[in-house]
């Protein structure tokens, strides 16, 4: 027997059972989409979750001051010090307050930070009309301002905001550029901020000294170096107090968002695959009963001349024909399945080729595993005793 026959047979068999066949793979096609689906959505939130941490900023390197004793912030000047390490490339110093800004007889509760001109490279914030803030806007504490898109829109809907007046606390801020639509990260909604100049944000939030600290380093290659000039130099300032700060690499959060992610895909995945094994099962099952049902055929087969090898081939053909299908159909249920997740929940959908491959040839391979025995005690009949069975 060739294989091309072999195929038309089982198709035949499988054809003349249509609702036995769907039901033997419907484990197979759970076990297939739920791992593409599971797969897909898990790659989805590591890209995505990746590019909002790469967007805030490239090289970026997060400095939080929590404080020792009664010191629990650094000077501008000291912070800008900074800017002397030779692995570093910015410094952008921050000081942020959640404020009413009112624009005529609208109010909005808006996070204002306050920051210099170094921050437009640092987090990758530009403006889309008017100009990025100043040094000198910093030197001489000017009452200006950077508006973010949705908050512009609340304020002055289809109105240009540039060259209009807000009042924050009560201080008129001139707002001199619009930023560009950057949307959401972990942080929130980079939409919905405006940014002055740190030295103003001091006076009008009544408050002195910095608490968080964005910084650049040169390269990917010099973050560490970048990390550890930096570790060195706040340990100076907190007299070794570790626990005075805390240093965070863009790099360090991003291989612990990838190992989280991908430790519980490939949880989930695992869970799935136990779908195929149930399938599997549900084969060799149903291909049991097929042996019964079709004792006398093989005997008549036997008789006319049939080798043990042509029977066994014949059935497990047929076994991994139904997990084929099967893994067919699964994959296209997984693809859908997951671009429909992905629309109701708003996550990305990242499919791999590799995945989709590897499910569909693991559900062939549960087919030719749990298809071994049926088609082995099918070709093992002798051909008398199955011409007798009744």
């Amino acid at each position: 027997m060739n294989i091309t026959q072999g195929i038309k047979m089982a198709m035949s068999s499988i054809l003349t059972n249509k609702l036995r066949a769907f039901l033997t793979m419907l484990g197979i096609i759970i076990g297939v989409s739920a791992v593409i689906t599971l797969v897909s959505l898990g790659q989805g939130s590591t890209k995505q979750v990746t590019e909002q941490v790469q967007g805030l900023g490239s090289n970026l390197i997060t400095v939080t001051i929590t404080g020792r004793g009664s010191q629990t912030s650094l000077d501008y000047e000291d912070v800008m010090k900074l800017n002397e390490k030779s692995a570093i490339e910015a410094v952008a110093p921050v000081i942020s307050q959640n404020v009413t800004v009112k624009h005529g007889n609208k109010n909005e509760d808006v996070s204002v930070e306050g920051t210099n001109a170094e921050y437009e490279s640092v987090r990758d914030f530009h403006v889309q009309t008017g100009r990025f803030l100043l040094p000198i806007d910093v030197e001489y504490r000017q009452k200006v301002a950077l508006i973010g898109t949705s908050t512009a829109t609340d304020l002055f809907g289809l109105t240009d905001p540039v060259g209009q007046t807000v009042l924050i606390n009560g201080n008129p801020f001139k707002i001199v550029g619009l930023l560009e639509e950057k949307g959401s990260s972990m942080g929130g909604s980079n939409d919905e901020k405006l940014l002055i100049p740190i030295s103003t944000a001091e006076r009008v939030f009544a408050t002195k000294g910095v608490r968080n600290v964005y910084i650049q380093a040169k390269t990917p290659e010099e973050v560490d170096l970048a990390v550890s000039q930096l570790e060195t130099e706040l340990a100076k300032k907190f007299r070794g107090d570790e626990d005075s700060y805390r240093v965070f690499n863009q790099q360090d959060i991003l291989e612990s968002v990838e190992s989280v992610t991908g430790i519980m895909t490939l949880m989930l995945s695992g869970i799935a695959s136990i779908s195929l094994l149930v399938g599997g099962i549900g084969i060799m099952n149903i291909m049991l009963v097929s042996v019964t049902e079709r004792t006398r055929e093989i005997g008549i087969r036997k008789a006319i001349g049939a080798k043990k090898r042509d029977i066994l081939i014949q059935f497990l053909i047929e076994s991994i024909v139904l997990s084929g299908i099967g893994g067919i159909f699964g994959i296209i249920v997984g693809i859908g399945g997951a671009l429909l997740v992905g629309s109701i929940t708003n996550i990305d959908v990242a499919f791999s080729l590799n995945v989709i491959w590897l499910a569909f040839g693991f559900s062939v391979i549960v087919g030719v595993f749990f298809g071994i025995f049926p088609a082995n005690k099918a070709a093992s009949l002798k051909p008398i005793e199955a011409l007798r069975f009744e």
